[in-house]
């Protein structure tokens, strides 16, 4: 039988002082020798002043020692030197470290105040607080640990407080933002693009107000999207084919997307788009923007003209999440480092499986659902929340 592990202490060692090559090298070969366990580092260098932070598990009959040791290591490196020992076994399973992002155009005092509290509120600690970008929006990033049970009940108040403090946040657990974000998946109408493109179709017939009535209670979510599908295709009978030449002229993107895109696939992203709409149309969109991947609903045509059915499975929310599982293997990328971003009830599924769920103006139902939300017009927004910076998305555009 193996002897019992001995108990571990809490150790914290702060070093600061002048910035200079070989320090940390100094540190961590001394700090070798010793059985500890790293629990955490934070590294921060402003103006060549260095601030390092080393949370360790250690044996208590080495404190001592270690703390004398790390005194001579700083004396020679010209920092100075704290450590704290706490005689607690470090708690590695009830905290996690998360990744706050909130942006707002612009963001006031007040809405920095409301999320610190909410945090404080909720007993979570903020380890780091950096900007992030400062135009067109302003964005900060908050590092916080927060008991796990906790999460959830941060991520409601927060979304109470952006609606009242005009601002726009997301949160994900940092093992999950360190690895890079190489997959995302959007939906077209009224996300990618501002328009819903089935009414700028009903336009041409005596059914516009009706099938514009249909698609708003769809993508709230009271109506069956697929029954509510047919019932506007059905009203679509009789068109000619050259309609769809016609309302592809129509489309115009919404702003910031060609910026997303463009970034996205500078920094070695896919991107790809999922639609309740048609391919019909989308299809030299999705061209011109060289996605990676296109999923659409296709109008049936019969001698060139519309037979008011649609072939095939409709792309309805269960096909939305079953698109994001497709791309996610076909690229070999997993779930977790995926983000999906909609706007209506058709999006539901996708958001919730995706890493990083998005809600881009979108209705209540799908709102109250998703990590995070955007409430202003720009696409690019979804950058910033990914913890893209602005000089990224400047290299991008060169």
């Amino acid at each position: 039988m193996s002897a019992p592990r001995p108990r571990r202490h809490s150790g914290l060692l702060l070093f600061s002082g002048v910035d200079a090559p070989g320090q940390s090298d100094a540190i961590f070969t001394a700090l070798a020798s010793y059985s500890i366990e790293i629990i955490d580092i934070e590294q921060v260098v402003i103006q060549k002043r260095l601030l390092l932070t080393i949370l360790i598990a250690v044996d208590p009959a080495h404190t001592d020692s270690i703390e004398k040791e790390m005194s001579q290591v700083a004396a020679r490196e010209n920092l100075d030197f704290a450590a704290e020992f706490i005689a607690t076994q470090p708690e590695f399973s009830l905290t996690e470290r998360l990744h706050l992002v909130i942006l707002g155009s612009p963001l006031s005092p007040m809405a920095l105040s409301t999320v610190a509290h909410a945090i404080a509120t909720k007993s979570g600690n903020i380890d780091r607080i950096h900007r992030t970008v400062s135009y067109p929006v302003t964005a900060f990033e908050f590092l916080i640990t927060l008991n796990k049970e906790k999460r959830e009940g941060l991520i409601e108040e927060l979304t109470t407080l952006s609606q009242r403090e005009q601002f726009d946040f997301s949160i994900e657990n940092e093992k999950i933002r360190r690895g890079a974000k190489r997959l995302v998946l959007l939906d077209v109408d009224s996300t990618l693009i501002q328009q819903e493109v089935i009414d700028l179709l009903a336009k041409r017939t005596p059914h516009q107000t009706e099938v514009s009535r249909i698609t708003d209670q769809a993508m709230r979510g009271e109506l069956d999207f697929d029954q509510a599908l047919r019932s506007r295709v059905a009203l679509l009978k009789g068109l000619p084919e050259s309609v769809i030449t016609d309302v592809r002229s129509e489309i115009s993107l919404s702003p910031g997307a060609k910026t997303l895109v463009r970034t996205l696939h500078h920094l070695r992203h896919k991107v790809g788009i999922v639609s309740g709409g048609f391919i019909d149309v989308i299809a030299p969109l999705a061209d011109d923007l060289n996605l990676d991947f296109v999923l659409a609903n296709k109008l049936e045509i019969d001698q060139g003209t519309l037979t008011g059915k649609v072939l095939g499975e409709i792309v309805n929310r269960k096909r939305k999440a079953q698109a994001l599982r497709d791309f996610a293997k076909q690229e070999g990328v997993d779930i977790t480092q995926t983000v999906a971003v909609g706007d209506g009830a058709n999006d539901l599924d996708m958001i919730d499986l995706a890493g990083l769920g998005i809600a881009f103006n979108a209705k209540p139902v799908l709102r109250e659902s998703a990590d995070s939300s955007i409430t202003n017009p720009y696409l690019d927004s979804v950058l910033y929340l990914l913890g893209i910076t602005r000089e990224q998305v400047t290299q991008a555009l060169l």
